[in-house]
């Protein structure tokens, strides 16, 4: 299974994105296709083969578009082709502009008469005028044509149709009564010119067309902002010589040199020297990090203080600024559920408007006033012009595209527009205890011996033993060890427990490092320890128990610090109506202790990994919608049973990949961030939806001609084009306020 992705060239509505999606789905291993009008892409999910890469470029270029594979993120960058036909609408605007003022002012004589008589003969010439709109309709203009040709050759229609029936309809009226005057009024047609009409709606359509494209290109900024921190150049130590290389040309192994000021060129880890690096770009954090050796480093980031020489690990795609993009990129040109909705009804959007413009002018030619004809005519071109469904094509994908922005802006990556849809609907949020609501680097606070144990050998043995395990409880022991310069030996066997310990051979001893639950599945009498341990989890700390060869040996307290933020994330999680839970693998006690510090009233203690999806599973069979919070491996499992998963991104990659939003600093309040964006970009879509659904199913009727038996009210043909052109452009202004969106800081 393979996920290709496609530039596509001369999209303008919703109906071209269901066109292009039908086509490419039927061609041979395509699985799933989501084209996006907002991005001009389309995704392609399946086994596509070189072969079928050509193929599905054939099938969309023969329904008259055009397609590209896209190989990178720079081919996927579509401000330059943004920027070139904002030029090219703004130069056909202006010559159409000029044009048609030209044609108003030479038609006033025709509309009112004698009141027109200022206007100098030659400018209200028919002939004159029917030379102008000609221009205007063939070049300005001529790109309607073009597109209606291409997709009626498809045995299809798009708002290309709709502009183009209309506008030359009221040309050709015009242009055969100018010719034929007499024969066509001999023949009972009444002497009516449109040649106003014609112009101005194809001026006004090119000017939406025009602020669409400038508002479109303002909605799709993140992937230019976040290309333009690539750096260029890297300075390589290669045996022993010091270089200048193009970044691309870095490899995994290089050594690289960074100085105060300078951004680093690619991911890796510092071998030599020490700075604070400003990693805001990326993740949000606005504080500088402090980074020594074997600190990992991400690219693009700022050197600030110190020099230091750093091993490259991540170059090219690999590096967490190209998968950034990537995911950014991927997230845009998704679709949002909702957006099917959508698809369906353009699919038959168009067909029904040409139906319904048809229907009003039989209907006022056969019963309306005199002249009927011109009165069918004129609610035959409104229907036609003001049904166009541009605000419809757009109304979703530029909310998505600025909601995953805002997300990258404040170091929240959202994988898909799914995600960023279902995230609003949660009811219930899991969180994780250690690395999630603490800061994941506990340390000891007690040490109690028992026997003929003393404080350093119990912690020698414990350390030496831990020292082979990679959790965070057994890391805070062995630094524990090493302050203290104690010296320690590795175990002879080591063997961890899930969910209940360590059991190993060290020096000789058969040893046991755990829970309370270890300890009684091997018989190890406890005594006064098991109160002592009660007393410490009390107190939020973590005891672990010890026995060598079947003997109490002692106990050690390990407490992990709340996070910082994590109270005021809760509280602002529960002014939103959500349910918080925590799961940790910690005693009951223990667990209330940390539960109730943050401000969390339901917890599950004593999970073991296996059992958190199945927690959130019974979360789920209580009709809540959940999502999960963690930053483990063992958090897998249960982020992938989740509704939506976050992942704490200084967690691992595997709960990353697994994770339909990734946090890209540990904070919580990046939770609070993530679903409060959901919120705010769903608002958006129903409110562009709204006015897009709104503005169709009102002035569709009034254009039919609705109001003109109760009111007289007919909508002018020109009034219909400026508000065609009106509705695609307030769609994406709306959606251009998501733009102010702030992240609430931590307290």
């Amino acid at each position: 299974m393979s996920k290709v992705r496609f530039g596509i060239d001369g999209m303008h509505c919703a109906s071209c994105v269901n066109r292009v999606e039908k086509k490419i789905s039927r061609v041979e291993g395509v699985e799933s296709v989501n084209v996006n009008l907002a991005t001009h892409q389309a995704q392609v999910t399946g086994d596509i083969t070189d072969d079928r890469v050509s193929e599905i470029v054939a099938s969309v270029e023969k329904i008259g578009f055009g397609a590209k594979q896209i190989h990178d993120e720079k081919e996927a960058d579509l401000s330059e082709k943004q920027a070139a036909e904002s030029k090219k609408l703004m130069r056909d605007f202006t010559f159409a502009a000029i044009v048609t003022v030209i044609v108003l002012i030479g038609s006033i004589p025709h509309m009112m008469g004698t009141w027109g008589g200022w206007v100098p003969g030659w400018l209200s010439n028919p002939f004159f005028l029917l030379a102008l709109t000609t221009y205007v309709q063939l070049v300005p203009g001529w790109r309607f044509y073009k597109n209606s040709y291409k997709v009626l050759r498809s045995k299809s229609a798009d708002m290309n149709v709709l502009v183009a029936m209309g506008t030359t309809s009221a040309w050709f009226y015009s242009g055969a009564m100018t010719l034929f005057p007499e024969f066509l009024t001999g023949a009972g047609f009444p002497y009516q010119l449109y040649y106003d009409v014609t112009t101005v709606i194809t001026t006004l359509i090119l000017l939406g067309r025009y602020f669409e494209a400038k508002a479109k290109g303002e909605t799709s900024t993140a992937i230019k902002k976040l290309m333009n921190l690539q750096v260029k150049t890297a300075r390589v130590v290669r045996n022993g010589e010091e270089l200048e290389l193009p970044v691309e040309k870095v490899e995994v192994g290089d050594e690289v040199l960074v100085r105060p000021g300078e951004r680093i060129p690619v991911d890796g880890t510092i071998i030599k020297g020490a700075s604070t690096v400003d990693e805001s770009m990326l993740t949000g954090e606005s504080i500088p990090i402090e980074k020594q050796k074997d600190d990992a480093v991400i690219g693009a980031t700022i050197n600030k203080t110190g020099s230091f020489t750093f091993e490259a690990n991540k170059v090219g795609k690999d590096t967490t600024l190209s998968q950034i993009i990537r995911m950014v990129n991927e997230a845009q040109g998704s679709k949002a559920p909702i957006q099917r909705m959508v698809d369906v009804i353009s699919a038959y959007f168009v067909p029904a408007v040409v139906g319904l413009a048809s229907l009003s002018f039989l209907v006022w030619l056969i019963f309306g006033p005199e002249p009927s004809f011109i009165f069918a005519l004129t609610t035959f071109i409104a229907v036609l012009i003001i049904a166009c469904p541009c605000a419809l094509g757009l109304a979703t994908p530029t909310a998505v595209m600025v909601g995953t922005e805002k997300g990258a802006e404040n170091g929240v990556l959202i994988k898909d527009a799914s995600s960023l849809e279902q995230a609003h609907k949660v009811e219930t949020v899991v969180l994780d205890k250690t690395g999630t609501i603490t800061e994941g680097k506990p340390t000891v606070t007690n040490i109690s011996v028992g026997g003929s144990w003393s404080e350093e050998e119990l912690l020698v043995m414990i350390a030496s033993i831990e020292s082979a395990s990679e959790h965070p409880l057994g890391e805070a022991i062995v630094n524990e060890a090493k302050t203290r310069n104690l010296v320690l030996s590795e175990p002879d066997t080591f063997e961890a427990i899930s969910g209940h310990g360590i059991e190993a051979n060290w020096n000789g001893k058969e040893c046991l490092i755990g829970n309370k639950r270890l300890m009684n599945k091997h018989q190890i009498e406890l005594h006064e320890a098991e109160r002592f341990a009660d007393d410490l989890a009390a107190e939020g700390k973590t005891p672990i128990f010890i026995a060598a060869d079947g003997l109490f040996a002692g106990v050690i307290a390990v407490a992990d610090q709340l996070k910082e933020d994590a109270k005021q994330a809760v509280q602002m999680l529960k002014e939103m109506d959500i349910e918080v839970v925590m799961l940790t693998g910690d005693n009951e006690r223990t667990a209330a202790s940390i539960a109730k510090e943050a401000g969390i009233e339901r917890f599950e203690a004593e999970v073991l990994p296996g059992d958190k999806a199945s927690f959130v599973k019974k979360l789920q069979r209580e009709g809540k919608r959940v999502a999960m919070v963690g930053d483990g491996i063992n958090d897998a499992p249960a982020l992938a049973q989740s509704d939506i998963s976050i992942a704490i991104g200084t967690g691992t990659d595997v709960a990353m990949e697994a994770a339909n939003i990734t946090l890209m600093r540990g904070e919580i309040m990046n939770v609070v961030t993530a679903l409060r964006l959901s919120k705010s970009t769903m608002k958006m879509i129903w409110q562009n939806l709204g006015w897009a659904f709104g503005y169709n199913i009102v002035l569709i009727p009034v254009a039919a001609g609705l109001l003109y038996p109760f009111f007289g009210l007919l909508l002018n043909p020109m009034l219909a084009g400026a508000a065609m052109a009106f509705s695609s452009v307030s769609v994406v202004l709306n959606t251009l306020r998501l733009k102010k969106f702030k992240a609430i800081p931590s307290a």
